[in-house]
């Protein structure tokens, strides 16, 4: 099986079972923003303790790439310090999905992060790709 192929597989997997899913209640920060160009939209709920990510829960609609950008995102979040969210680039987003996103599906795999930036510090812009 070709590499690419194991990451579709890791893709839909997490797309038709996400991880993280849902809403949070209580929580102590939450976001919610959409991507106007194909209609995904998520919402995420952020329990903090000792300035970590304790428990995370996103919520929300849209395509296989956004959803599953979520899921695997949120496995990584759970136990981050909160400060650290703010500077995560796209490019940790697309190394975690591990397959060339094209320029059309990039702000589908990008609005977790966006959200999750939203969330821990008001910053709600497109993330950027670090410059080298």
């Amino acid at each position: 099986m070709a590499m690419d192929e194991l990451y579709r597989d890791y893709i839909l997997d997490h797309y038709k079972s996400p991880r993280n899913f849902g809403e949070l209640d209580p929580h102590d920060l939450q976001w919610h923003d959409h991507n106007p160009l194909c209609g995904d939209e998520l919402g995420v709920h952020v329990r903090v303790e000792g300035g970590r990510i304790a428990e995370l829960r996103f919520h929300g609609q849209g395509c296989a790439i956004s959803q599953a950008s979520a899921s695997i995102a949120s496995e990584e979040l759970v136990g981050m310090e909160v400060d650290d969210v703010a500077r995560l680039s796209a490019d940790w987003v697309t190394d975690l999905l591990g397959i060339d996103i094209s320029p059309t599906r990039r702000k589908c795999a990008l609005l977790s992060l966006k959200v999750m930036r939203g969330a821990t510090s008001g910053d709600a812009s497109w993330p950027e790709s670090q410059s080298v």
